[in-house]
This record gives C-alpha cells, sequence and structure tokens, in this order.
C-alpha cells in the first residue's frame, strides 16, 4: 500500500504534474548517424561513441547484439503513446527511453520498443524479453527485491480525474458515495478499497475503458498517477479535467535486470550529469503548457 503524505510534502510532486500533457510529436522510431531522430518536438541525442562499461551482462548483451530492446506503454498520452496511424512513438518516457539508449551507444534505427503489460514488467527483465523498461515504472521497495531501478527521472502522485462540469468531488475528500474507476488489481484501486471506505471502487482491465465510462456517466472519477491522468485530460479538455492535488508520491524508474549494478549506475550518471537535455525533454512533452520544473536528484541505492 501506498504511503499517505501531506499537501505540504507533496509539494514537490504536484509542481512536477501541474504542467498539461501537450500531445506533441516528440519524434518517430527512425534514425541514425551520430543523433536520434526527434520529430516534430525536435529532440535529438548524440549516440556515445565507444562506450566502456565493464560488468554489465545487459550492456555486454545489447553490445554484442547492436541493439537495445526498450519495454514501454503505448496508451499513455504524454508519456508512452504510439498513434496506430502513422506508427509514431511520442510521450515523456518515450524520450527518456531514446536518450539512455544514445547513451549507451544504440542510434535510433537499433531500438526495439515492446509494449509490456504492467504485471508482466518484473518477467519481461527476469526473462531478458527487455533489457531496459521506461513506461511510468514506479520504484517500489518490493519491486527492487526483483529488479533494479535507475532514477528516478520523474515524480508524481495518485490523482482523480473528473467530468469537466463536475463540480461536486474537488479532491479525494470528496469522494463517499461516488463510483471512482481504475486498473483491476492496481494500487490506486488498492487504496481507494482500503482508505476510502465510503467510495464505491469499480474495476476495469484498462485504464481507457474508466475514461469511456466517465464520459458516459457511469462512473464518478478515475484515479491513478495524476500524470498519466493529464494526458487523457489533454485528448479532452472540453469534456475531462483533473482535479487536486496528488495524494500519494510515485517514483518513476528505469528498470534493470537484478544485480547489473554496473548499468544502473551507467544510466544514473547519465541522467546526472543531462540536467540540460532532461529539461529539454520535460519541456517538449510534459511541460508543454509552459511550467518550468527541476529534474529530481537519482536515488544511487
Amino acid at each position: 500500500m501506498k504511503k499517505f503524505f501531506s499537501k505540504k510534502s507533496l509539494g514537490v510532486a504536484a509542481v512536477f504534474t501541474a504542467a498539461a500533457l501537450a500531445l506533441s510529436g516528440c519524434g518517430g522510431d527512425t534514425g541514425g548517424g551520430s543523433t536520434e531522430g526527434g520529430g516534430e518536438a525536435g529532440l535529438t541525442y548524440e549516440v556515445a561513441k565507444d562506450v566502456a562499461l565493464t560488468g554489465s551482462p545487459t550492456f555486454d548483451a545489447i553490445k554484442s547484439s547492436g541493439k537495445i530492446r526498450i519495454g514501454v506503454k503505448e496508451d499513455q498520452p504524454g508519456l508512452g503513446y504510439l498513434d496506430a496511424a502513422t506508427g509514431e512513438r511520442s510521450g515523456f518516457d518515450i524520450e527518456i527511453a531514446r536518450w539512455m539508449a544514445a547513451s549507451l551507444g544504440v542510434p535510433a534505427d537499433k531500438i526495439e520498443f515492446k509494449p509490456i503489460p504492467s504485471a508482466n514488467r518484473e518477467t519481461a527483465l527476469a526473462n531478458g524479453d527487455v533489457d531496459l523498461y521506461v513506461g511510468t515504472y514506479s520504484i517500489t521497495d518490493k519491486r527492487k527485491k526483483l529488479v533494479d531501478f535507475a532514477g528516478p527521472y520523474f515524480i508524481t502522485g495518485q490523482g482523480l480525474l473528473v467530468a469537466k462540469d463536475n463540480t461536486d468531488i474537488k479532491s479525494e475528500k470528496d469522494l463517499a458515495g461516488k463510483k471512482v474507476c481504475s486498473a483491476t488489481g492496481s494500487t490506486p484501486i488498492q487504496n481507494i478499497r482500503e482508505n476510502f471506505p465510503e467510495a464505491t471502487p469499480v474495476e476495469y482491465d484498462l485504464y481507457s475503458k474508466c475514461v469511456e465510462n466517465l464520459k458516459t456517466g457511469q462512473v464518478d472519477a478515475v484515479t491513478t498517477d495524476q500524470a498519466i491522468l493529464l494526458g487523457y485530460a489533454s485528448q479532452d479538455p472540453d469534456n475531462l479535467k483533473v482535479v487536486g492535488e496528488p495524494f500519494t508520491v510515485e517514483k518513476y524508474g528505469i528498470g534493470l535486470p537484478l544485480g547489473d549494478t554496473a548499468l544502473r549506475t551507467f544510466l544514473n550518471t547519465t541522467l546526472t550529469d543531462g540536467n540540460a537535455t532532461w529539461t529539454k525533454i520535460y519541456d517538449a512533452t510534459l511541460g508543454a503548457s509552459g511550467t518550468k520544473v527541476e529534474q529530481p536528484a537519482v536515488d544511487q541505492y
């Protein structure tokens, strides 16, 4: 279960998720040479040469195969999204993934993005199906027993999405008697069950189904990470809005195979030394509304 925090202690998380997500095209999956293509956002990343990284089985496999496999989400606008019409991927997480690949010396045309459901992330990393996972992957002590994490590279928290004309729900304090929807088995719906007993939890296998039912009035609110909810709101701002402030804290990390300390250290160093790059990625995606934030410090555990 997630730990609760006061609004004061959530200041940083609230700032991080205050920006409305814009569905800017952050780049296709093609490119190469010394930089990686960045699409409409104009983001490019210098592909490192002669990377020296010893003691990392994951990097050795990447170097041997000549490509990198990165697990992602593709149904989260502004974070990890696949445009079915154009085949282009966009979002903050996608750009973080492209940046990490370039830092490891892998050009754009050698990145293989693989959509992996949340429930299968640890298995995919443990089985070697993917080399990294970048997709709203919250760092928790429980997960650290199964995988390693670089980061965090972003901070958010559980939030609420409601209909634009809803005036009854302004925060999590107003959920009594309301139907609150989230993904089946997710931590957010468990949070609602355990800590908001007067609310009625509703579950679907996908957040998109919750949003559809919100639009038709079958549920009163949708809850998950606020960054994800802002993405849905940005798709349909005339009918949807995010209310209140985050009422938990979620730290997004880059998942990698357990025990690959060398790779984790390398990626953490890339994040720490790459503040200018991180800021450009944020400004082109989550910060498109003009909100400026600071990159979170990595956890060198």
